[in-house]
């Protein structure tokens, strides 16, 4: 049986994520498709993850292929988490990531709106309130949640979450309907009107933005897909890896797998775990590089198992619900993060002693990650214990 080392899979993610220098991505479509998808949770990560993976890049350049080109799509899928989508690989996830957390919100949302006292029937209030919204976007307009939730009588209403809870909250219905048609893949996050740094999405048809909508693939060939994608950006891989990446279920990952022909190797710890079957030969070794990454960049959060590259860090650069915050890698590891001081000077915060190569590597990115970010200062909802103390020191 192949066994691959974590020295060979840390070689593999330099060349297959686009991050070890003279093996980066020509542009934003190339990277994308690298690493399958990006995390757009955050909007600033998006482009900092391009940035990482892109020699030059542009904000315009990204702008190009989000919202002039379409040729990269943002849509709600696996785990309930909104990604970057290569345009081709949409029908995939349609037709299975996205279907399963289409399903399992839209129960959810029906229910809460019976318990607001909004219908007594949700499902159908569901059903009424997405055909009045498909409707008033059906001409292509590119609209913002508020414009839609006032033109939109359909949308009009509150739900109490959690009520008598300290985390409960009082929030309109609307973007919670709103986010249902996107996970459905009727509707889609088109411009954003504000700031490359912000999220201020304007709404509109699906149709309307890519100009003819493929049907969704069969669930099973859905799963397969996006697993083959898996395999060869993140592969080797554990099923448990697989199961949490895809926010599916073990049939599913083991059905595909098995559609793929993937191939049963060996880690370093004597797990089994899982290659692409064209993607067998060793990796030859990659001279040592180093890295500084945004808030839930796809390297982070592409396995379950992360100690390959992440070592005893977790609790220092993960929050508890597992978001990673900013990350700094040297040849292949993740050894610290990085914050930005008042000035928009990128500033790291290391947490291992990586000797005066490393070090003068990542000053060398952070460097570079200043020029480009021109002192706009990006902020997040996850910092990390680590972020957090650079920030405090």
């Amino acid at each position: 049986m192949r066994r691959v080392t974590d020295v060979e899979r840390r070689h593999r993610l330099a060349r297959r994520h686009a991050l070890a220098p003279g093996h980066r991505a020509a542009d934003p479509e190339t990277a994308t498709r690298a690493m399958t998808v990006l995390h757009a949770t955050e909007a600033p990560s998006v482009y900092l993850s391009l940035w990482a993976r892109v020699d030059g890049l542009t904000v315009a350049e990204v702008d190009r292929a989000l919202y002039d080109d379409r040729t990269l799509v943002k849509q709600l899928a696996m785990r309930r988490t909104l990604f970057v989508f290569p345009r081709d690989l949409l029908p995939a996830a349609w037709g299975s990531a996205s279907a399963r957390v289409a399903r399992a919100i839209g129960t959810r949302l029906a229910k809460e709106v019976e318990q607001a006292g909004l219908t007594d029937d949700g499902a159908a209030w569901l059903a009424a309130a997405e055909a009045a919204t498909e409707a008033h976007l059906a001409d292509g307009a590119e609209l913002s949640a508020q414009e839609i939730r006032e033109a939109v009588p359909e949308l009009a209403g509150r739900l109490d979450l959690s009520p008598g809870k300290s985390y409960g909250a009082n929030v309109p219905v609307a973007p919670r309907v709103l986010t249902q048609l996107g996970v459905e893949g009727r509707i889609v996050r088109g411009r954003n009107g504000g700031h490359w740094r912000t999220a201020r999405p304007q709404w509109t048809s699906m149709s309307s933005w890519l100009g003819s909508v493929p049907e969704p693939l069969k669930e099973r060939e859905g799963y397969a897909e996006l697993v083959r994608r898996w395999l060869v950006t993140f592969g080797p891989g554990t099923e448990a890896d697989l199961v949490w990446w895809l926010g599916g279920t073990k049939t599913a990952v083991r059905a595909a797998l098995a559609d793929v022909g993937a191939v049963e190797v060996e880690l370093e710890d004597g797990r089994p775990a899982h290659l692409h079957a064209d993607d067998l030969e060793v990796e030859a070794a990659v001279e040592p590089w180093a890295a500084l990454l945004p808030v839930l960049d796809p390297t982070v959060m592409g396995w379950k198992e992360r100690d390959f590259h992440l070592g005893p860090h977790a609790p220092m650069l993960f929050d508890t619900n597992g978001n990673a915050g900013t990350t700094a890698w040297w040849d292949g590891r993740i050894v610290g993060c990085w914050v930005q001081d008042p000035d928009g000077v990128v500033v790291l915060n290391l947490l291992e002693d990586v000797g005066a190569e490393g070090r003068a590597a990542l000053g060398l990115e952070a460097a570079r990650l200043t020029t480009w970010l021109e002192g706009h200062r990006v902020s997040t909802v996850y910092p990390s214990i680590a972020m957090k103390q650079a920030l405090s020191s």
